[in-house]
């Protein structure tokens, strides 16, 4: 019996490991559209907050950050 257990081990190893092969090479390119423009808006916010940091910078008052859902 204990010799099985031994057999058993690589078996279900390599069975294991088959599996994660299938799944490391799945096709995942029908969700870089929506990343890319997900990307996109961050970008821009953060472009836009920057604007708004240095424009309230200059004016001498610090302006307070507001975190804004409606885009």
């Amino acid at each position: 019996m204990a010799s099985l257990a031994w057999l058993l081990i690589p078996l279900v190893a390599a069975i294991g490991a088959a599996i994660w092969g299938r799944w490391a090479a799945r096709d995942r390119t029908a969700g870089d559209i929506s990343e890319l423009a997900g990307y996109a808006r961050f970008r821009e916010a953060m472009d836009r907050a920057e604007r708004d940091r240095a424009g309230a910078g200059a004016a001498g008052a610090a302006a307070p950050v507001s975190d804004s859902a409606s885009a």
